[in-house]
């Protein structure tokens, strides 16, 4: 009997420990949410970051959301584009990161062509934030002020298997940028991550908005507050507390869920295309 009160005492204390740590991450999460989406930083958006505003992938989705915001705040903005044609319907209209995905979730070896898919998604999403950062960065750093904002993803920081590549390729823009911030933070220069979940876009073939899949619009009015307070930031309040709840789940929960999730719209995807 007395053997037990010690190990009694002792998981009292795990639990008592574990209840206040758990109650200090959420109640951080909450003031973070307050202090970022409550009152935000719209107004550093512009001069103080400089005239001009480079924008990659702005004729789609999230890049075309942000050259339109960047835009209404006053800034110059350089359009970047896979497409001629598209490029000179946004710039007349005036519309970030260009990315590219999985046609769906599938196992590696079993992705249709798969060098080329690999080159794809390597030159795409890790080469062109690179190169980007090489020609822009040098005129930062001489201005002493800029901002670089690196769309990655989620899925950069809590890895999606059956889309292992993508999700690789956005973990290394998420380290890039961090590294980035610490690099150059002290000339001025503010690096931001941002890590959005499925946002309504033709890259993640959502058509329709909903209160967790907002639009691209709806998540570049919420994100652009972030910018100056966050160098990495989920974008969106509903993001936010869906990472932090994520980030409390033991890894192999979450990669049960996550491959759970992925083998369903894999075998969706895959009965469609056979009765095509």
């Amino acid at each position: 009997m007395e053997s037990a009160l010690p190990a009694a005492s002792f998981l009292y204390w795990v639990g008592f420990g574990t209840v206040a740590y758990l109650s200090l991450r959420i109640s951080y999460s909450l003031y973070s949410a307050l202090r970022v989406w409550g009152v935000g930083n719209e107004a550093g958006v512009g001069p103080a970051l400089g005239e001009w505003a480079v924008v990659t992938g702005s004729t789609d989705g999230i890049g075309k959301a942000y050259a339109e915001e960047l835009a209404n705040h006053g800034m110059k903005v350089v359009l970047i584009s896979r497409s001629q044609d598209k490029l000179n319907q946004v710039s007349s209209e005036i519309m970030n990161n260009v990315g590219i995905s999985y046609e769906y979730p599938e196992y590696f070896l079993e992705i249709p062509d798969l060098d080329n898919a690999i080159k794809k998604l390597i030159n795409v999403n890790i080469l062109s934030v690179c190169k980007m950062t090489r020609v822009v960065l040098p005129g930062m750093v001489e201005r002493s002020k800029g901002a670089i904002l690196n769309i990655s993803s989620a899925s950069g920081v809590f890895p999606v298997p059956l889309l292992a590549i993508y999700s690789a390729t956005k973990a290394f823009v998420d380290f890039f940028s961090q590294c980035l911030h610490e690099e150059y933070r002290s000339k001025g220069i503010f690096v931001q991550s941002v890590l959005p979940f499925y946002v309504a876009t033709k890259l993640a073939k959502i058509r329709k908005p909903t209160w967790d899949k907002p639009s691209s619009e709806t998540f570049v009015k919420s994100a652009i507050k972030t910018v100056g307070l966050q160098s990495q930031t989920n974008g969106y309040l509903i993001h936010s507390l869906m990472g932090s709840i994520i980030s409390i789940l033991p890894s192999w929960i979450y990669l049960k869920i996550s491959m759970g999730l992925n083998k369903s719209v894999r075998a969706r995807y895959l009965k469609k295309a056979k009765k095509n």
